[in-house]
């Protein structure tokens, strides 16, 4: 199974959707209660992260055998010193964006602590993919 979700840039609105539509469909299909979790936290992270920080881009779901996947890609500005962004607190969010509660700088760190495996590829003035595997063995009992 494979499915995209496109994020708009700025759309406070509609952020979450995304998330939301996931964590729905991987109940429907039986996926354990803590991946589907661990699996929403990450992909609302990455949809915050879009329409925060990008012109637009597109979440997409794959669930297999292997397990799932998840890979959000952006146009963007590119991610300037990743080892940075990667630490707690960080942020590049707008002034606006925090007053509205956003941009705390959780985002990215809270999506490795969610992932199984995770993959940051990012160019500045191009754009960034985060590709994020769960493996499908419930490990939170």
């Amino acid at each position: 199974m494979k499915m995209s979700f496109p994020i708009a840039s700025d759309d406070f609105v509609q952020a979450g959707e995304a998330s939301s539509k996931i964590k729905r469909i991987l109940k429907q299909i039986g996926i354990p209660s803590g991946i589907i979790r661990r699996v929403s936290i990450a992909v609302y992270e990455s949809e915050m992260n879009i329409v925060i920080h990008a012109s637009d881009g597109e979440i997409t779901l794959s669930v297999s055998a292997d397990g799932i996947d998840i890979i959000s890609s952006d146009q963007g500005p590119g991610i300037a010193d990743l080892e940075l962004a990667m630490q707690e607190g960080y942020s590049t969010a707008s002034e606006e964006v925090r007053r509205q509660g956003f941009g705390a700088g959780m985002g990215l760190p809270n999506i490795k602590k969610s992932c199984d495996q995770l993959n940051i590829e990012s160019e500045l003035g191009k754009g960034t993919t985060l590709t994020m595997h769960f493996n499908l063995t419930e490990s939170e009992v």
